[in-house]
C-alpha cells in the first residue's frame, strides 16, 4: 500500500505576514517532488511543523496537498497528538478530505501505560482509516516495543510503522514479528533506509527527499530492481546530505536547504528558531555536491 521514498514535506510560510501558510508554495513544492519520482507525500509530520499549526492550519494544508496530489500518488497525513481526542479529530478530518492513510504518532509527554496506548491506537484505527503508527522515542519519551507493535499490527487498519528509533535490531525484530500480518516498516531516518529495505522493510519517510527527491527514488529503484552495488552506492552519495539535514532540531536545517535551493520555505515557527549562519554555511557546502 505504502512503498518507497516518501517526502514528511515541510510546511512553507510566508516570511512577511506573520508566518502564515505559503499555499502557493506548498503546492508548487508538492508538484516539483511528484516531477522527480517520490513515491508518496506525508504532510504535517514533525517535518512539517505539525506542532506549532493551529488545527484551521493542518486541515488546510492535508486538503491542499491532497488536491494537488490528485491521486498521482498516496498521501499520508500526520495526524497524531498526545490527545486522543485531538487525532481523533485530526484523523477524522484527514479521513474525509480524502487522505490515503494517517501517520500517528506515539503519545508524548504523558507517557502512557500499555493499556492505554493500545486503546489510543484502537480508537484511531477504528475510523476505518488505513494508520501508520509512528515511533520516535527521542521526541515523545517512550519506545513502542516490538511485542506491542505486533500486537497493534493485528488490528485491520493498522498497517505500518515509522521506526525512528534508530535500533535496527529492534526494527528487525518488528518485521521478524509481523510477519504474518499485512503490516509495513518504514524507515524514519534516512541513513537506515537502505538497510532497513535489505531487512524487508517497504521505503522511508524521508526529511532528505525534500532536497534530492530523484537521487533517493534512484536508490529505492536500484535496491528493487537487485542492482545492489549502485543502490549503495547512491547511499554513499547521499549520507553527507543524510548528515546535514540534523546539524540543528529538524525541520531547521531542510527548511533552510529548500529555501537555499530555491523553492518555497520561510521561517520556521517559534519555539524553533533560523539556523545561525556557521551552519547554513555548512550547509551550503554539502548542498554544492548535490543537483
Amino acid at each position: 500500500m505504502f512503498e518507497g521514498i516518501l517526502p514528511a514535506i515541510i510546511t512553507p510560510f510566508n516570511p512577511d505576514s506573520g508566518s502564515s501558510l505559503d499555499i502557493g508554495g506548498l503546492r508548487s513544492n508538492i508538484e516539483s517532488l511528484i516531477e522527480r519520482g517520490v513515491h508518496g507525500i506525508v504532510p504535517c509530520g514533525s517535518t512539517g511543523e505539525a506542532a506549532t499549526l493551529t488545527f484551521e492550519e493542518h486541515e488546510k494544508v492535508v486538503q491542499e496537498a491532497i488536491d494537488v496530489v490528485n491521486g498521482r500518488v498516496p498521501v499520508i497525513a500526520g495526524t497524531g497528538s498526545n490527545n486522543t481526542e485531538e487525532a481523533l479529530r485530526l484523523t477524522r478530518s484527514a479521513r474525509d478530505a480524502g487522505a490515503d492513510g494517517a501517520l500517528v504518532i506515539s503519545p508524548y509527554y504523558n507517557k502512557p501505560n500499555r493499556s492505554g496506548l493500545v486503546k489510543h491506537f484502537t480508537k484511531l484505527a477504528d475510523l476505518d482509516l488505513p494508520i501508520i503508527l509512528y515511533n520516535v522515542p527521542g521526541r515523545t519519551g517512550q519506545n513502542l516495543q516490538p511485542d506491542l507493535v505486533a500486537e497493534l499490527a493485528r488490528h485491520p487498519n493498522i498497517v505500518g510503522i515509522k521506526e525512528a528509533s534508530g535500533d535496527i535490531t529492534q526494527i528487525s525484530r518488528i518485521i521478524e514479528e509481523t510477519q504474518d500480518e499485512d503490516f509495513i516498516v518504514l524507515s524514519g531516518d534516512d541513513g537506515m533506509t537502505l538497510p532497513l529495505l535489505a531487512l524487508g522493510g517497504a521505503g522511508v519517510i524521508s526529511v532528505a527527499a525534500n532536497v534530492e527527491p530523484r537521487r533517493m527514488a534512484q536508490m529505492y529503484e536500484a535496491y528493487r530492481a537487485g542492482d545492489l552495488a549502485r543502490a549503495l552506492n547512491l547511499h554513499y552519495e547521499l549520507s553527507p546530505l543524510f548528515r546535514a539535514m540534523f546539524i540543528d532540531t529538524n525541520p531547521i536545517p531542510v527548511k533552510t536547504a529548500v529555501g537555499i535551493l530555491g523553492m518555497a520555505a520561510g521561517p520556521v515557527r517559534l519555539p524553533l528558531d533560523n539556523l545561525d549562519e556557521g551552519k547554513v554555511e555548512r550547509l551550503r557546502e554539502v548542498l554544492a555536491n548535490y543537483d
